[in-house]
């Protein structure tokens, strides 16, 4: 029987997140140290870290450098995770990296979990390939993630902190961006989201501690226009940011300008590093940036509803979403199907999105910390009901699956109407596979 690459590294036995790198670092020395043999821009956060992650790679590749890129999680393929100049890692080169790191891993006395396996991957392919630069997204944290066994990065970015993961990472924004700074390294430039004072105290402590020096975007001088929909290749939203001026971007949501700006930022401190990164690569890399699943409209609605899906999954996510519907979308009232995580703060998520909506399906997304859709319904009415008067929330719809969840709310909407898909990339992922 053939090798299934992804079955094993999903293997259910080392599927729990236990945080450290002494794992990792084990791994990594058996397999001869790949990630020594590259460079990095180190990318933390809670908000925006994704899209930051990839208008990244897309300027480095418009610099004409051989890119990796490394995120999580999937939308729809297992291989999106590991890219390099924009190619998914195939099946055949994820089958053979994946055997090496299992020969490795199969010998250690302490099994590496899924997202270390992961990891190893990745930077063996990254390595196999000759990469220029790679772009790390965190996974969970920053400091015990399994990517921070890396050396010092080129460029430590830490994208918006908001509170996520706090039985891992604490209560507190200070606490959990001390975590987030964990990835700051003597010898690195640091980048920085203009965060709340408690976690940009923490940033700026960490990245002082190392004698590191430290900017942000001043946003300030960001300029954002309206959504332009007659765009040649599709709709686009103008922005300029200080000497960058009529830059376009195909992610459309309202915060998507400012994600562009912390990549620009993180740019311009790789420039400082010896990097070669004109302005017009800068220009053409946010042009052709592309990130599924964050406000992306999957269907442009002439005759059937208009679709949006954005994997928002914590409140700051779902405030970003409203914020971009209000604004992409202005008077209109979107059908909303909902899915999400149990351990995430859905209460807050719903306060935020319930006043905009026509109506609202559930669904249990494929995930084993799956809030089941049965649950999430009862939180829909009690939360629109009891907290803010919404008719709507009276009668949310429960789906079966993702099938049924999407009939229900095109028949909800109608032809002319608007549905929007939120609340987690699992849920996301399954309708952009239906669609």
């Amino acid at each position: 029987m053939s090798f299934d690459p992804i079955a094993y590294i999903n293997e259910p036995r080392w599927m729990e997140s236990r945080l450290g790198l002494d794992r990792v670092r084990d791994l990594l020395d058996r397999l001869g140290r790949p990630q020594d043999k590259l460079r990095f821009v180190h990318v933390a956060g809670t908000n925006g870290k994704g899209s930051t992650c990839a208008y990244l790679a897309s300027i480095l590749q418009a610099a004409g450098l051989r890119t990796g890129l490394f995120t999580s999680p999937y939308l729809i393929t297992f291989e999106e995770r590991i890219r390099v100049d924009g190619a998914n890692i195939t099946l055949d080169e994820l089958t053979e990296t994946t055997l090496l790191v299992k020969e490795q891993a199969e010998t250690m006395p302490d099994h590496p979990t899924e997202f270390e396996l992961m990891t190893a991957v990745a930077l063996t392919h990254f390595a196999r390939c000759a990469c220029d630069i790679v772009v790390l997204e965190v996974g969970l944290g920053g400091r015990l993630d399994s990517t921070n066994v890396i050396a010092a990065p080129d460029v430590a970015v830490i994208a918006r902190i908001g509170l996520d993961h706090t039985k891992l990472l604490g209560t507190t924004l200070g606490a959990i961006a001390g975590e987030k700074a964990g990835i700051i390294k003597p010898g690195s430039r640091v980048v920085t989201w203009p965060q709340e004072p408690e976690a940009l105290a923490a940033v700026e402590a960490a990245a002082a501690s190392c004698g590191d020096p430290l900017t942000m975007p001043d946003f300030a001088r960001l300029q954002v226009s309206d959504v332009e929909w007659d765009a040649p290749g599709g709709p686009t939203r103008p922005f300029s940011y200080g000497r960058h001026i009529r830059l376009r971007t195909k992610l459309l949501g309202t915060y998507q300008p400012a994600n562009a700006s912390l990549a620009i930022e993180a740019a311009e401190a790789l420039c400082a590093c010896g990097w070669s990164i004109s302005d017009e690569a800068i220009a053409s890399g946010i042009a052709a940036a592309a990130w599924p699943g964050r406000f992306e409209i999957v269907q442009a609605g002439e005759s059937a509803p208009a679709i949006v899906v954005d994997g928002g999954h914590n409140p700051q996510g779902a405030q970003a979403l409203a914020d971009s519907l209000r604004d992409v979308f202005p008077g209109r009232k979107p059908v909303f199907i909902i899915g999400v995580l149990e351990d995430k703060d859905y209460p807050a998520m719903l306060e935020t999105v319930l006043p905009l909506g026509s109506a609202f399906v559930t669904v249990t997304p494929d995930n084993p910390r799956a809030l089941p859709a049965a649950n999430l319904a009862r939180a829909v009415r009690w939360t629109g009901q009891d907290m803010l008067g919404c008719s709507a929330c009276v009668s949310p719809s429960v789906a079966r699956d993702m099938a049924d969840a999407l009939a229900k709310a095109r028949e909800l909407a109608g032809p002319q109407g608007l549905i929007c898909a939120f609340g987690s990339l699992y849920s996301v992922g399954a309708l952009k596979e239906l669609l």
